[in-house]
């Protein structure tokens, strides 16, 4: 694992505590050797997290859409910002360059892009590592939700046990050094195995 991406919010939310966890995230990523790939913003959750990959040493890569960049919200400091023509430019990319994906609080952004990367996982399109960071609880009703689509059989086990949890950054490292994929994918039948 060379890169991580890290999906989060434009803004700050209600709690300090977010703010702080994208400053220790972006640390922790820097800190563990690994290059931060992120949606290339200086605000918000965005600006913080690449900030702190960027003073503690750390590579950071960007990428974002030419029209945010037109609004003078691209982070100017970064090792590379990349202007695309599109969102799903931005996702392509950011998946591309990238070996593993955290979400840290956020909108519905935030879940569209970390539900896309683990859905193009489940169908075995990559072999990467998902996970959610769950400062101060704010993903547990949505935990608690995959849980239950697991229940009533929307959702594989092995598919549900694909993301990965933690109220740290480095816990959520540790789950992805140590990440198996799943041997047989969504879309393989079972009897092509």
């Amino acid at each position: 694992m060379k890169s991580i991406c890290v999906f989060c919010g434009s803004s700050f939310g209600s709690r300090e505590s977010y703010k702080e966890a994208a400053r220790s995230t972006g640390r922790v990523i820097a800190e563990n050797g690994y290059r931060l790939v992120y949606g290339g913003a200086k605000v918000g959750l965005m600006g913080t997290v690449a900030d702190a990959a960027l003073e503690a040493g750390g590579d950071v890569i960007g990428v974002l859409p030419k029209s945010l960049q037109e609004k003078e919200i691209g982070h100017e400091g970064l090792n590379e910002l990349h202007l695309v023509g599109s969102m799903h430019e931005r996702k392509a990319m950011m998946a591309d360059l990238s070996d593993g994906f955290i979400a840290l609080p956020g909108g519905v952004g935030t879940l569209e892009e970390i539900f896309e990367v683990w859905t193009w996982g489940q169908l075995g399109y990559h072999e990467k590592p998902c996970g959610f960071l769950n400062v101060g609880g704010y993903y547990d009703h949505l935990i608690a939700f995959l849980d239950h689509q697991t229940e009533e059989a929307f959702t594989k086990p092995v598919m549900r046990s694909m993301v990965q949890i933690s109220e740290s950054a480095q816990g959520l490292i540790d789950q992805f050094k140590s990440y198996e994929p799943p041997s047989t994918p969504k879309w393989i039948k079972k009897d092509e195995t």
